[in-house]
């Protein structure tokens, strides 16, 4: 079952204002990035907004999750595993639409942060000294289960090649994804050679292409975000650890919350626009929340008693490495941004843990319970104090 935590620290909307899809959206054949207003198709329709992200009905692990990876991208994205049709795509398409633009170097394929001249890729690197930049939004790239390693990666640009004669990189989904977020949906049935990529990319930060006599080496520094259902198999060791926040979301069971789904879902579906309009505030009121967190972010200091509450509580957890200490402390300071906190305390790291931990821990064949109840019962041992997540 999902850990529930407070609805009012992670929504400023009120709570008539929250729904899930039941619908997946279909996928686009091309990656794009997410769309967040109507607009124009590939045939010339005209595609209904998403749905807003203020709308969905309870789901407040999952929510709080993606919230967190928006505030500060250093937590390591988010895996989103559950029942189909609880809403998992529904609520990632529609944090893009939230997300506070960004400043890039104008006529940049890699949407460089200007800001930050030593991490820039070859094409600005060839232009030094002053380049002008542009607010842009924030890159949200799907990534399809079929795309081959070309369009993942980048190759050769066949165009230039054959008319001007050329040896032209045409940047692939990685460099798109760039300072972004790159979405895909069934994570767990992905190629294992797409696999291997990621890993290598996730890990460096940085896409190396080396074919048909091209050499380019180009940032590529994105939010992971995965979509899946466990029942349709299981997620590779390595990319599950590549994950920083793992999210279970499960069918609602109590029949007021299933009423309501279904009745904001066939509003939405009636009058998208007029739906999206009703939620605007909402929206609004979320995105200003997330601005002011990522502004509030890097002075707020996290006290050493929250610091050995983590390592206690992976210690006595059993997980591999630091990088479970190193997530939960990133995770507890973010969510204590965005609820504009002082300081952070216990009961953000207690609300936390189960997302931050549950995929990093070993099985145990003596302990027949789940991975989210052992985090429990770890908090309620190590955290005596803090409340419930």
């Amino acid at each position: 079952m999902p850990i529930n935590g407070s609805p009012r620290a992670l929504d400023p909307a009120p709570p008539s204002a929250a729904g899930i899809g039941l619908r997946k959206p279909r996928r686009r054949p091309e990656a794009a990035p997410v769309p967040p207003a109507r607009g124009a198709g590939a045939a010339g329709a005209i595609e209904a907004p998403v749905f807003p992200f203020s709308a969905i009905v309870g789901q407040d692990e999952m929510r709080r999750a993606l919230l967190i990876a928006a505030v500060d991208p250093s937590v390591g994205g988010v895996l989103v595993l559950g029942d189909r049709g609880t809403g998992k795509s529904t609520a990632i398409r529609g944090l893009a639409a939230l997300l506070p633009p960004m400043a890039a170097v104008a006529d940049c394929p890699y949407a460089c942060d200007p800001g930050a001249p030593a991490g820039a890729c070859p094409h600005c690197a060839a232009r030094p000294g002053s380049r002008a930049t542009r607010i842009v939004p924030v890159p949200v790239v799907d990534l399809p289960l079929g795309a081959t390693e070309d369009r993942v990666v980048g190759a050769l640009d066949l165009e230039r090649a054959l008319t001007r004669g050329e040896k032209a990189f045409e940047p692939g989904l990685l460099a798109r994804a760039n300072r972004g977020f790159l979405y895909i949906d069934e994570v767990n049935l992905l190629d294992d050679h797409l696999v291997d990529l990621l890993l290598d990319v996730a890990a460096s930060g940085v896409n190396t292409v080396e074919r048909e006599g091209l050499s380019v080496r180009h940032p590529a520094r994105f939010v992971l975000v995965g979509s899946g259902n466990p029942e349709e198999g299981e997620l590779r060791p390595q990319l599950l650890d590549r994950f920083g926040l793992a999210v279970e979301v499960t069918t609602p069971t109590d029949l007021p919350t299933r009423i309501d789904v279904v009745r904001r879902r066939d509003a939405y579906e009636r009058d998208p626009a007029g739906f999206c309009a009703a939620h605007a505030r909402a929206d609004r009121a979320i995105r200003k929340a997330l601005a002011a967190a990522r502004a509030r972010l890097p002075g707020l200091a996290v006290p050493d008693a929250t610091l050995e509450a983590a390592a206690r509580l992976c210690l006595a957890l059993g997980t591999d490495g630091l990088r479970g200490e190193l997530t939960l402390m990133r995770t507890a300071r973010a969510l204590a941004a965005y609820e504009g906190a002082e300081t952070v305390g216990l009961d953000h790291l207690a609300r936390v843990a189960p997302s931050a931990l549950r995929h990093r821990l070993r099985r145990n064949p003596l302990d027949e319970t789940g991975s989210t109840a052992r985090v429990a019962r770890a908090v309620a041992e190590i955290l005596p104090e803090a409340p419930s997540p």
